[in-house]
């Protein structure tokens, strides 16, 4: 039987959500956690993988076991009680035995928070940016990446995939009581590519680059001509997009 989990973590600690071979993981914390729950070697996929420091508010991740899982609530109790502080289960779900946490996944959604207020309780949560930056020219830059496009220019340089086509659906920057955020959907993401998309937004911001700059970027495929990659402490994953009647329950 296939399970699915709902969970949250807070990242500062953890070298990203995939199995490091020298670095402690989400994904190592909660398969052992698992395992010894469930006496039995746990293995989980999930939606995607984070970077070192990334936070989700939202992710799953899906696993196999051959029994009934009958209580859920105290299935999720007791996890969470053998879990660190900085990793929550929110729900347990049953699915189809060909469901995958990753590409049944129709659109991901990333938060990157940053403040021009320095807070030593925003530390790990928010980018502090000294300078001032116009978010109007900002949102008419980023209206530039909607639609499906080459976005080789903003992922990591080695990267290991089959095509660097995206489709971003939505991308803007809004105001949240003492800070900003720069909210980002898109069917699927490169890695690096939100960090990357919100250091090239800030250099137009702050008049580095031209607020048209960004077409001709995006068709250099060139990582060279964007902007910095900004810290991962920012970045949060939000939303993830499952087909409607995807879940057994909940």
């Amino acid at each position: 039987m296939r399970y699915l989990l709902k969970l949250s973590f807070e990242g500062t600690n953890y070298h990203g959500w995939q199995i490091q071979p020298k670095s402690i993981s989400v994904q190592q914390t909660l398969e052992k956690c698992l395992s010894r729950i469930l006496n039995h070697e746990i293995k989980l996929v999930g939606v995607g993988r984070t970077d070192a420091g990334v936070h989700a508010t939202i992710f799953f991740a899906h696993f196999d076991f051959d029994k009934n899982i009958l209580n859920t609530n105290d299935f999720i109790h007791k996890l969470n009680s053998f879990l660190p502080m900085e990793i929550s289960i929110i729900n347990l779900f049953k699915v189809e035995n060909d469901f995958h946490a990753r590409f049944d996944a129709l659109s991901r959604t990333y938060q990157y928070k940053l403040t021009n207020i320095k807070n030593p309780f925003m530390k790990n949560r928010f980018y502090f940016l000294k300078k001032d930056v116009d978010f109007s020219l900002m949102n008419l830059a980023a209206l530039n990446l909607l639609g499906t496009k080459n976005f080789k220019c903003f992922s990591k340089v080695k990267s290991d995939v089959k095509t660097f086509d995206c489709c971003v659906s939505s991308a803007k920057w809004f105001q949240k009581e003492n800070h900003w955020v720069f909210q980002i959907s898109a069917n699927r993401f490169l890695r690096n590519m939100v960090r990357a998309v919100v250091g090239t937004l800030i250099e137009i911001g702050e008049g580095k680059k031209d607020v048209h700059s960004i077409v001709e970027l995006i068709k250099s495929k060139d990582r060279k001509n964007a902007g910095y990659s900004v810290p991962a402490h920012g970045l949060y994953l939000t939303y993830v997009n499952y087909p409607t009647n995807i879940l057994k329950n909940g």
